[in-house]
């Protein structure tokens, strides 16, 4: 099997897409009114910076967002018929001349691609765990003036139209499958995931603000199948190609910084071994799953064809995991080898 992925340098409002050309998005861009992209957004549009020094938050707030509509404008132009958008983002919390409050992101960008026309669909909650002490902000032990801190992010999932069909009894979709018990974690909409120490270097991590490669896997595990093709119009450092190649499917990402995009070659070097990884430990936590499952008398309904173990589920028979074995660079991204885990 082999997989193309495209990292290319560009803008995300001018996406170099046909229409109807993705069947997945999943990104999370700069969050408007987090201080650490202000510099991102005021120099894309002046009058940000302008706003945000005459402490005025709604008007910083509001032009932050016209400057990500363009983005969500080109992206229900791009998602096919049926295709999944998957925004990671999070509220911001800030002082200005008006006071501290907090600004919700997640609500402003639903109403923005809902108003593109695409369907709003329950949405995920990521829990990122702190060990911190410091579980407030304000005054401490006295009340009112405290506030409770945010350690959650939105995971918004938005669909293009009415649910996709495919060819009936499609190779490429049951081997795709899930098995039955992480359906039953993947699909909650509570996600308690730590955050992810990237393997780039401190100056690109500042700037890039990357999402764990658990919850991206996720995603393109649960909303496409093998030959989809996965879009990440804010790229960053590659973390949602890494996904996708550690998944088989094709992809596509547009980042604007070259400097962040160029951590991506020595991400890849290993995905080989982190793919493989990642599917064994899917094939051990199921046989675990399935031992349990048989001592508490519950005996799983069907065969794996690929595989020595049980299924819970007739969809799940046919599932087959695929590990990268060779990355050849092209001019554009990447070619990618993919053999069975057996």
């Amino acid at each position: 099997m082999e997989t193309r992925h495209r990292a290319i340098t560009g803008d995300a409002r001018d996406l170099p897409l046909d229409d109807d050309s993705v069947e997945l998005v999943v990104t999370s861009p700069p969050y408007p009114m987090i201080e650490m992209w202000d510099d991102i957004f005021g120099a894309l549009e002046p009058d940000i910076a302008d706003a945000l020094g005459a402490g005025d938050g709604d008007r910083a707030f509001s032009l932050m967002h016209d400057v990500l509509d363009t983005v969500w404008a080109e992206l229900a132009r791009v998602l096919a018929p049926g295709g999944i958008a998957c925004i990671n983002v999070g509220d911001a919390t800030r002082s200005l001349s008006d006071g501290f409050r907090q600004y919700p992101n997640h609500a402003e960008i639903t109403t923005r691609l809902t108003d593109h026309g695409l369907r709003a669909l329950p949405d995920i909650l990521w829990r990122k765990p702190t060990n911190s002490g410091a579980k407030f902000m304000g005054s401490g032990m006295v009340p009112p003036n405290a506030y409770p801190t945010l350690e959650h992010e939105h995971i918004l999932v938005f669909r293009n139209g009415e649910r996709r069909t495919l060819e009936p009894g499609a190779d490429r979709r049951y081997e795709s499958a899930y098995f039955w018990e992480e359906r039953n974690e993947w699909f909650s909409d509570l996600w308690d995931l730590p955050g992810e120490t990237q393997d780039i270097d401190d100056g690109l991590r500042d700037r890039s603000g990357a999402f764990p490669l658990a919850i991206p896997h996720r995603l393109v595990s649960m909303f496409s199948v093998r030959g989809d093709t996965v879009l990440d119009p804010f790229l960053g450092t590659g973390t949602t190609t890494l996904a996708a190649m550690v998944a088989g499917r094709d992809s596509v990402g547009i980042e604007r910084d070259a400097d962040l995009l160029a951590a991506l070659d020595d991400r890849v070097d290993r995905v080989g071994e982190r793919s493989q990884r990642i599917a064994q430990e899917r094939l051990d936590a199921h046989r675990e799953w399935v031992a349990k499952r048989r001592a508490d008398g519950k005996e799983p309904g069907y065969e794996a064809e690929y595989y020595d173990f049980a299924v819970n589920t007739k969809q799940e028979r046919r599932i087959r995991f695929h590990a990268v074995d060779a990355v050849a660079r092209t001019d554009e991204g990447y070619r990618v080898t993919h053999t069975p885990v057996e």
